[in-house]
């Protein structure tokens, strides 16, 4: 290749990072923004984390455009290869994010019309959610294997804390029977939540992918008991 093409391949391949990055950080202010919604059942803030989830599309559509660009016309191989396909899985896992904070935010405006305020749990278990998603893109942007890691070993104190607020919210409707539209609206807030971990760690999985050059084979450790869960019955 001559040193002019070579010139704009290695632009591309700055451009497309810096989009993921920036789609990272819109992923982190819709999280940050719902959950602040949740716990001041703030629903004209929920409702702004509605608005801004064409951007998230736009982006995707955006990284996913660069992506064929560079795999049709520059034929990559070895870490430039993985730069790409690492950045194609992340834009996916990102977009979906942003949809579990619009889906969170349609909720959470539904029990802030109705008075209800979010369990002081549920915010706990979204906050740390975010936090690994957050950490995760910070891994990515410093290309830091061990912190990827460290999001991944996560995953299972988030389904056990995901576990406990399952078990929380049906005694909270066993309690009380009047209770249980708001706390299914909980329950579906809840199970996004824990869907949000599972992509931060997807994301984890695509840097140490990106760095190592190596696919992560190894089980990922999972904690949610829920899928066989007994509910109690009322005494």
């Amino acid at each position: 290749m001559s040193d002019h093409v070579i010139k704009q391949y290695e632009e591309e391949l700055r451009r497309l990072r810096e989009m993921v990055d920036a789609m990272g950080a819109l992923t982190g202010e819709q999280l940050n923004a719902a959950v602040t919604a949740a716990e001041r059942s703030d629903v004209d803030l929920a409702a702004r984390v509605v608005e801004r989830e064409p951007e998230a599309d736009r982006m995707e559509h955006q990284i996913d455009s660069l992506v064929v660009r560079l795999l049709a016309l520059r034929q990559p191989v070895a870490v430039d290869l993985r730069e790409i396909l690492s950045a194609l899985r992340i834009g996916n896992e990102l977009e979906r994010i942003c949809d579990y904070a619009e889906n969170m935010a349609k909720r959470m405006t539904v029990l802030g019309d109705a008075g209800v305020e979010t369990m002081h749990s549920l915010v706990v278990l979204a906050r740390f959610a975010t936090a690994m998603v957050e950490d995760a893109m910070h891994a990515y942007a410093t290309r830091d294997a061990r912190e990827a890691q460290e999001v991944w070993d996560r995953d299972r104190e988030l389904d056990a804390t995901y576990t406990g607020l399952f078990r929380e919210l049906i005694t909270y409707m066993i309690e009380n029977p009047r209770r249980i539209p708001a706390a299914t609206h909980m329950l579906f807030i809840a199970r996004d939540v824990e869907r949000i971990g599972d992509r931060a760690t997807n994301i984890a999985e695509a840097v140490r992918y990106l760095v190592g050059g190596v696919p992560v084979e190894e089980a990922r450790p999972k904690a949610d008991a829920t899928k066989s869960m007994i509910v109690p019955t009322a005494s």
